[in-house]
């Protein structure tokens, strides 16, 4: 039996109707991402929204300092928790203790002492139980450049998605400007070869069964299906190379043609959405998609 809750999922992800959605479940045995395919395939969804679902709260803070920088996510329960001065606090003290220490990895990010002797671990516990909330220090990075390279630091919805960029030349600005573009945008990597060689094929898959199925395609030989698939899963790389994409602040130009107008090059691109890829608590939605399922 296919669950609400997976329904609902589905619906979020391709924006397709309820009824649709089940029915690729169904098809598939209930295995979401070949539902996705199904539904792409037929046409009812032209493409995944998201790859994961965004369903945490929390923020999210990038800072730099002469050559290294950094970026951070914490989680907490419910979005009224990021406005409390104790969560504020503890952004702060962490991006601090982040910014000033030789942490390269979550671990060692926890077991960094603070200025009264508690390690960062211990700091996060002692939140969770005065706020009453799970507080979860979930990620970090640390990145470092070169001196002739530049960070570039953009924070979106008040630190809910951050993105921070590394260019070879150009100046602060254009490096802004590149992260903004990653925090809008959201690539999934900087070149063609930075892309998963899992998700291409798919993408592939979906679109050679995407032309077959069109009526006007079904005679066509294998070869001339390949031929015409590559300028679809060009497009695909326009969407999700961030050098490859129509830069946002000029359509005219593509970030890679933008980057080298400033004679600068893209070095590395990070971007973080709070909560993404995190499951929240069910609502009491998915009764209400059950019902309306049965009865149809």
């Amino acid at each position: 039996m296919i669950k609400a809750s997976d329904v609902k999922e589905l619906r979020e992800k391709t924006g397709a109707g309820m009824m649709d959605c089940k029915k690729a479940l169904t098809e598939v045995n209930g295995d979401m991402e070949k539902a996705i395919d199904w539904l792409r395939e037929k046409g009812i969804a032209k493409a995944e929204k998201k790859a994961s679902r965004i369903a945490a709260e929390g923020l999210a803070e990038a800072a730099s300092n002469d050559n290294e920088a950094i970026i951070f996510e914490v989680n907490c329960e419910t979005d009224f928790v990021t406005k409390n001065e104790k969560f504020v606090a503890l952004m702060n003290e962490l991006r601090d203790a982040l910014m000033f220490s030789d942490a390269k990895t979550i671990e060692e990010a926890n077991a960094i002492k603070l200025e009264d002797g508690k390690t960062v671990e211990e700091r996060i516990i002692e939140l969770t139980a005065t706020i009453g909330e799970k507080i979860s220090f979930r990620r970090f990075e640390r990145v470092t450049k070169n001196d002739d390279e530049v960070f570039g630091i953009y924070s979106h919805m008040g630190g809910k998605i951050i993105a921070l960029v590394v260019l070879k030349g150009g100046d602060r600005d254009v490096a802004r400007d590149v992260a903004m573009q990653t925090a809008a945008m959201s690539p999934v990597g900087v070149t063609r070869e930075d892309i998963p060689e899992d998700m291409v094929n798919r993408e592939k898959d979906v679109i050679k069964e995407q032309i077959k199925n069109d009526e006007k395609n079904k005679n066509k030989p294998e070869d001339i299906i390949e031929k015409m698939s590559v300028g679809r899963l060009n497009k695909f790389y326009k969407e999700v190379c961030l050098l490859e994409q129509e830069f946002i602040k000029d359509s005219d130009l593509t970030v890679e043609k933008y980057v080298k107008q400033n004679n600068a090059e893209v070095v590395s691109a990070i971007r973080y959405q709070v909560g993404e890829g995190i499951e929240k608590k069910e609502e009491d939605f998915a009764s209400e998609v059950m019902s309306q399922i049965n009865n149809a």
